[in-house]
Parts: C-alpha cells; sequence; structure tokens
C-alpha cells in the first residue's frame, strides 16, 4: 500500500479491494509481480506485467502495468533492475514487444523508459464503466 500511495498520490485506495485484485493476479497466469527489497526484507519497489494476446503484434504483448520505486530508493538503480526483470520475463514468455502507459505529468518517468528504449507511439484512451 505505502508504494501505491506513492505511485497514485492522489487516488483514494481500497486495501480490502486491492487485496482481491493482488491475489487474483498471484493466481493468474497471464500476470507477475516483481519485487524488490532491502537486505532487511523492506519492500522498495514493485512492478506487474499482463501478458496479452495481440492481433496488431501477431503474439503476446507485455504490458507493464506498475512500476514503482520507494521515493527514498530512487537514483540506485532499482527501478532500472526491475525493469530489466519485466522485460526479460516477457521475452521469456515470448512477448513480441512490451508496452505501458504513463500519466501525462510524469515526466521524470518517461525519461526514464526514454533512457531505456521505450518510445512514446501512441495516446491511451479511457473510459469508465
Amino acid at each position: 500500500m505505502p508504494l501505491l500511495r506513492q505511485l497514485w498520490p492522489e487516488k483514494r485506495l481500497d486495501p480490502t479491494t486491492l487485496q482481491t485484485v493482488f491475489a487474483r493476479a498471484l493466481a493468474s497466469e497471464t500476470q507477475a509481480y516483481f519485487c524488490a527489497t532491502t537486505n532487511a526484507q523492506q519492500l522498495v519497489a514493485f512492478g506487474s506485467l499482463t501478458l496479452k494476446n495481440n492481433l496488431w503484434h501477431e503474439g503476446c504483448l507485455g504490458h507493464i502495468d506498475e512500476l514503482v520505486v520507494d521515493s527514498h530508493y530512487r537514483g540506485r538503480g532499482i527501478g532500472t533492475q526491475l525493469l530489466t526483470q519485466l522485460v526479460t520475463f516477457a521475452g521469456q514468455k515470448g512477448c513480441r514487444r512490451v508496452e505501458l502507459d504513463s500519466a501525462f505529468h510524469r515526466l521524470e518517468a518517461h525519461e526514464f523508459y526514454k533512457r531505456h528504449g521505450f518510445v512514446d507511439r501512441a495516446l491511451l484512451f479511457s473510459r469508465a464503466l
């Protein structure tokens, strides 16, 4: 929860609902979670990946749903290591591409992804149901 609060400071988070979603993902064959911890087992980073079949890419696509490093641990290469693990995992699962979306205001994150070979090639459109 503390990491998700850093990722989405404006969002009201419901721990019970998030626990349900988290458990569903752990049981899924198409979702994966990765974490980074200190030697004292303190959680300092979290990333998630969803695998999906995609006609446009003519195969599997990996979508990075979340990637966050605790603000006290940024700038130490942890995000790079976590991103590398997510991309490597997607490749091992046969994905042809890895994508993610990032809010317009997250300029530092955009630069981070660009440094790691990601390009901004589309806009994300969303509609609440």
